[in-house]
């Protein structure tokens, strides 16, 4: 059913005069509610719990520098082998295609060996495409194309997850702050989404700090992850960053909390370190407590408020991280 109404927005598409005639044989119904009841579809399943899910739309989005690649190498890797990265994890092995954009074939290598877990995925599945896979002369598909979407869909095959890394390199046409220039993108994600494929778009940030770009890409996502750098973070620390689920339909309770993830190399292996933003946030204010730090001050260097460094300093006091505070005498 998918690939003729490709084929019919195709035509569609290509022939325009013909679209209020087209439109009348498109198998498009509405059923009755005790239909839809006892219509058996393919159920939702988890692929890395507990945020990503089968058929889901998602982003991840970070300035530059952050750790972008990292992460949703991380991703792959575990979704391929049935593995976790920090608190996620997934149930079982499955298929990921890996659209990389920009990096050259030797430091994708690299960085593969270095994210490939105890767990190696099975042969097919975990594809990569790199830039330097292309014959001399061929440019990179443009996604924001039909041209480009369908000169990729040989790659698709069987997968369940595509990670699009990133999205500005891989959709050049039109203007990012156009929401019009996102409508082919948003079709073909859709048409994935329809095959029973997720899809992660690797996307940066811009100087504001939300998505680059026209809002209206958030609005069909089911999960919006944002990456920032910790406010005392140290270059030295290397990838740490905290996650932050600025959308997020499936979500509740603790699942949607803040994460602060650090990824070190042990050996030649990548390494994932996971904690709560909030136990990272009070260990930060046991620290500034211990070298004298005032409360305002603590404020100040953490870029929170200070009834939030006295919300964490009595929860230090309680835990017996803090001396507690010392009795005024009457």
């Amino acid at each position: 059913m998918s690939a003729v109404l490709e084929q019919l927005d195709s035509y569609i598409e290509t022939n325009g005069g013909a679209e209020s005639q087209l439109r009348k044989l498109l198998p498009i119904r509405a059923v009755d509610v005790q239909e839809l009841a006892a219509m058996q579809f393919k159920p939702r399943d988890v692929i890395l719990a507990p945020w990503l899910h089968t058929q889901d739309l998602c982003m991840v989005f970070a300035v530059r520098g952050i750790g972008k690649t990292h992460l949703a190498l991380g991703v792959a890797y575990a979704v391929a082998s049935g593995g976790e990265l920090g608190p996620w994890h997934a149930s079982q092995p499955r298929k990921v295609l890996y659209l990389d954009g920009e990096l050259p074939g030797v430091v994708m290598q690299e960085r593969a060996r270095m994210h490939c877990t105890q767990i190696e995925p099975a042969c097919g599945y975990l594809r990569i495409f790199t830039p330097d896979l292309l014959p001399d002369g061929y440019a990179l598909p443009d996604l924001s194309t039909r041209a480009g979407q369908e000169a990729m869909d040989p790659l698709v095959e069987d997968a369940e997850l595509i990670i699009v890394d990133n999205l500005s390199a891989w959709a050049r046409t039109g203007r990012e702050n156009e929401a019009e220039s996102w409508q082919l993108i948003a079709d073909w994600i859709l048409r994935l989404r329809r095959r029973g494929i997720a899809v992660l778009l690797i996307h940066h940030a811009g100087k504001n700090g939300a998505q680059r770009g026209t809002s209206k890409r958030e609005d069909l996502l089911d999960a919006v992850l944002s990456l920032s750098r910790p406010v005392d973070y140290d270059a030295s620390k290397g990838a740490v960053f905290v996650v932050e689920f600025t959308k997020a339909r499936h979500l509740t309770g603790a699942d949607a909390e803040s994460l602060e993830l650090a990824m070190t190399v042990v050996g030649e292996r990548a390494v994932w370190i996971c904690r709560t933003a909030a136990a990272s946030m009070l260990t930060r204010v046991v620290a500034l407590s211990q070298m004298g730090y005032a409360p305002n001050e603590m404020a100040m260097e953490l870029g929170i408020d200070k009834s939030n460094v006295s919300r964490y300093l009595g929860k230090a006091r309680t835990k017996g991280l803090l001396q507690p505070k010392a009795q005024v005498p009457a």
